[in-house]
């Protein structure tokens, strides 16, 4: 398999050294969750990276950024351009948290602030769809979740995958085309502590200490990066 990975935001530098980047994070999930032996090549969206051809990968995936998947930025309206055409093509689509955002509103999804405001730390999602499992049975997932805002209507021809009530739309499919999901496979308990700590004003003090105590909870990221492995490799019947 050759993955396309569109990685939409930078990390701290400070961070650099022990994360990389998101794709970065990204790609090491899927590996430890099975995608060894993939071809994995990674494009920076905000300094305009993109592949000659996407038609040499079996998938594209789309990292999260703090950047808004509405946002009128340049990079983002050119990421959006170059999504719209990839939905008309038999390329997979896989989006994670903006990526899952700017996916749903290339389709035709309403995307915007969170009603409740931010969704941080450890959440559980109750999981809807049993034939995008690779594995055994599960009613639900944890993941750890960092985002203002979301997908706010599911987009027409697709299945809601996952949800809870914080999240209604928390993840997404469509046929063996498109899979997406609000929070992070990727993310590590630390690396969630950081943004923590660099938002707790912003948060509050409840919510920030609310959030951190549930990082100790742990997380089911790479059981979740299987489902993704299992869908970008076929190797399942997914929703229709």
């Amino acid at each position: 398999m050759k993955l396309c990975i569109l990685d939409n935001d930078e990390i701290d530098p400070a961070l650099v050294p022990t994360y990389g980047n998101y794709a970065a994070m990204m790609e090491r999930v899927l590996r430890n969750a099975g995608a060894t032996h993939w071809s994995v090549v990674r494009f920076s969206t905000p300094l305009g990276e993109y592949p000659e051809s996407f038609a040499d990968y079996d998938a594209v995936l789309l990292t999260g950024s703090k950047a808004d998947s509405f946002s009128d930025e340049p990079w983002v309206v050119e990421l959006r351009r170059r999504v719209t055409e990839l939905l008309e093509t038999e390329t997979k689509l896989v989006g994670v948290c903006f990526g899952h955002q700017l996916i749903a509103l290339c389709m035709g999804a309403k995307v915007g602030r969170a009603p409740q405001g931010w969704v941080t730390g450890r959440n559980t999602y109750n999981w809807h769809a049993s034939e995008l499992l690779p594995e055994d049975e599960r009613e639900s997932f944890a993941l750890l979740a960092s985002h203002q805002d979301q997908v706010l209507e599911l987009p027409a021809g697709t299945t809601l995958v996952a949800s809870n009530d914080r999240c209604p739309i928390a993840a997404f499919a469509k046929g063996k085309e498109v899979l997406c999901i609000q929070p992070h496979p990727e993310f590590v308990e630390d690396y969630s502590a950081y943004l923590l700590n660099k938002r707790r004003a912003l948060l509050g003090n409840d919510h920030y200490v609310a959030s951190m105590e549930s990082l100790a909870q742990g997380h089911e990221g790479t059981e979740f990066a299987r489902v993704m492995v299992a869908f970008i490799e076929g190797r399942f019947a997914t929703a229709d």
